[in-house]
């Protein structure tokens, strides 16, 4: 099947057209629908073959070159991200500040409960030194 190129020169009359069949090794290089840069095909050949490489040197940086190429390709294939995930990354931040303000009064009202049955106990063992009877047993 032939490749059709753009003839961004109009007005040039020395170009030749493109043949349709055969040509120069860079004529026939792999380019996407677009024209820029080899295919996905080549992509993911070429990042398979780097991830082969970094699993015979070391395990440890498979994990590192997978994040590195999820946030090479994110803005690509993924565009205005941040923007869509705003709202949930506000939302979350605000739910977890609540939670952490109720939890802190839970413990603040547990620490109260502590030191009030703390200061009871330690009342009652004074009394009982002292000789006087606890003060709940006398009502």
């Amino acid at each position: 099947m032939p490749k059709f190129k753009a003839n961004v020169n109009v007005g040039a009359s020395h170009e030749k057209p493109a043949p349709e069949h055969g040509g120069s090794a860079e004529e026939n290089e792999p380019t996407t629908e677009s024209g820029e840069g080899p295919n996905i095909a080549t992509t993911v050949a070429t990042i398979g073959v780097i991830g082969v490489a970094a699993a015979v040197i070391d395990l440890a940086l498979i994990p590192g070159i997978i994040i590195g190429v999820a946030a090479a390709y994110a803005p690509k294939y993924v565009p205005n991200l941040g923007e869509r995930l705003q709202p949930l990354f506000n939302y979350t931040v605000r739910g977890a500040y609540k939670v952490t303000r109720t939890a802190r009064s839970a413990v603040a009202e547990a620490q109260e409960r502590m030191h009030d049955l703390a200061a009871e106990v330690d009342a009652e063992e004074t009394a009982e030194l002292n000789g006087a009877a606890p003060a709940h047993a006398a009502s």
